[in-house]
């Protein structure tokens, strides 16, 4: 049958005892107490005879979920620590001024505010983007293409070499890709004057040290 009625056997809950309709095949069920005219539950999930949307392995699609959530994995929580990676930078470059992460802070709220505790976030963001894109995208891609390499048979055998060996490729192409962002952002975030963020930092830079810098 298309619906059916069945009774809801527990009378304590929010609702109370009340009559439930399944819609279709999928197992979608609406309260139907009252005489059916209200909705005032809505269970949607689907049904097992519907076609899961799955990713197929090693496909453009699967590479293009990797990069994605690397950008978002790398991305974004590193741009959210920016003040802890501002007092840090600072700590190391001028150790008399900024003797500790608490003390650090407090410099750099009185001189600069509250603003100024996310100064190099852009680049922070951008940066480390492109490093969390590089890092879950060409660690499957090297992982997929030393086991061919190898074979199936050394691959299963030796799967922790591969990962290994997988994961320090595409570390170094994530660190390469990290890189001009990050000089941009310690220029920023350690030299007062140099530029107010990537938008000026970054053509600065280029004109004091070159592209290659």
């Amino acid at each position: 049958n298309a619906s059916r009625q069945i009774e809801h056997p527990h009378p304590h809950t929010a609702f109370g005892c009340c009559n439930r309709r399944r819609v279709g095949n999928s197992r979608s069920w609406v309260n139907t107490e009252n005489g059916g005219g209200s909705k005032m539950s809505n269970f949607l999930i689907p049904s097992a005879s519907e076609p899961s949307k799955r990713i197929e392995m090693y496909s453009p699609r699967f590479y293009a979920a990797c990069t994605v959530g690397g950008i978002l994995s790398c991305g974004l929580t590193h741009m959210a620590v920016t003040p802890l990676d501002l007092v840090k930078c600072n700590m190391q470059i001028d150790p008399a001024k900024y003797k500790s992460i608490s003390s650090g802070f407090g410099v750099l709220f009185k001189e600069q505010g509250a603003r100024g505790l996310f100064r190099g976030w852009v680049p922070t963001l951008f940066g480390y983007s492109a490093q969390g894109a590089c890092k879950f995208g060409f660690y499957e891609f090297f992982k997929k293409y030393y086991s061919n390499l190898v074979g199936s048979e050394n691959a299963t055998k030796y799967k922790t070499f591969i990962c290994l060996a997988g994961s320090a490729s595409a570390e170094v192409i994530a660190d390469v890709a990290l890189c001009p962002m990050e000089a941009v952002k310690v220029r920023v975030q350690t030299q007062p004057g140099f530029a107010k963020g990537l938008s000026d930092g970054l053509p600065k830079f280029i004109e004091s040290d070159g592209a290659s810098g």
